[in-house]
């Protein structure tokens, strides 16, 4: 058994670790609800916006516009966003073991990725597949023009017919016990098979060009979507995984507690029978 010394240290280690997971849940929790009120703003704007691009695509032609060029699929893209930081229980490990397993399906020497967070970055990094960019250190002053400019490289990447697709995984946000990791296809830009939403709508200019103005519009709020969702993800996550943490140590501190009155409780008794023994064998 161990002494009373280290277990009385051990106490104090784990309450200290106590104290900063419930500091690092509080803190996690303030950020996700206000990542969370930012990401509830997104989601009409972005949805609205689909929908009328959904109505005017069908009646447009594919070829006057790159973004929706549908080619043969010879090389893919991936956007795989993480955070730059641990401590978030499954939230980084789901991304990647999801990225990956498509990836390896198609075949990392046909693939380009791109890298949003630094945990997805030292994975892939370490594992040899072809990184375009990577970007890291932002999250925690996170703005659309973030979004705006990860949005050029990936876009002028399929442009310029480096790849015929990009894919996007990312943690969605479901609600604060569940998020759920999505792939999505960004671009080219296909909508359900552009099935045609019946509205009676004048448009002005003409749709083509319409569709020209409001496709890259939609490409740069649906990666802002993308980071929004990723990070109120990792905020939930992180938060749940602190109060786990915190649950555990108050455990741990209670066990500890119960081994070091045993402890203590033993060595009283050991202590009183030796000074019985001690006055008996004085008296014999």
């Amino acid at each position: 058994m161990a002494n009373l010394k280290d277990i009385r240290d051990r106490i104090k280690s784990v309450k200290s670790i106590q104290k900063v997971t419930n500091a690092m849940k509080m803190v996690a929790a303030a950020k996700m609800r206000k990542a969370q009120e930012h990401m509830e703003e997104a989601r009409p704007y972005a949805n609205r916006l689909s929908g009328v691009i959904i109505n005017l695509l069908p009646d447009v032609d594919r070829e006057f516009l790159d973004l929706l060029d549908v080619r043969e699929i010879n090389r893919v893209g991936y956007v795989v966003v993480s955070s730059d930081r641990g401590l978030a229980g499954s939230f980084n490990t789901n991304v990647m073991k999801k990225a990956q397993s498509e990836i390896d399906i198609i075949g990392k020497e046909k693939v380009d990725v791109f890298c949003i967070g630094k945990k997805a970055r030292d994975h892939f990094k370490r594992r040899g597949y072809n990184i375009i960019e990577s970007h890291v250190e932002f999250w925690n002053e996170l703005k659309f023009g973030n979004a705006v400019h990860f949005g050029e490289g990936i876009i002028s990447h399929f442009t310029n017919k480096h790849v015929d697709e990009i894919h996007v995984v990312y943690n969605e946000f479901i609600n604060v016990a569940l998020q759920n990791v999505s792939s999505e296809i960004l671009l080219p830009l296909v909508f359900e098979g552009d099935e045609k939403v019946i509205v009676d709508r004048l448009y002005e200019p003409n749709k083509n060009d319409l569709v020209q103005s409001l496709i890259p519009r939609h490409l740069n709020i649906q990666i802002w979507k993308y980071l929004l969702e990723s990070f109120a993800s990792e905020q939930a996550a992180r938060m749940l995984a602190m109060e786990n943490a915190t649950d555990n140590a108050h455990d741990m501190i209670k066990d500890l507690t119960l081994e070091f009155n045993k402890a203590r409780q033993t060595a009283i008794t050991t202590e009183m029978l030796e000074i019985v023994s001690g006055a008996e064998a004085l008296q014999t």
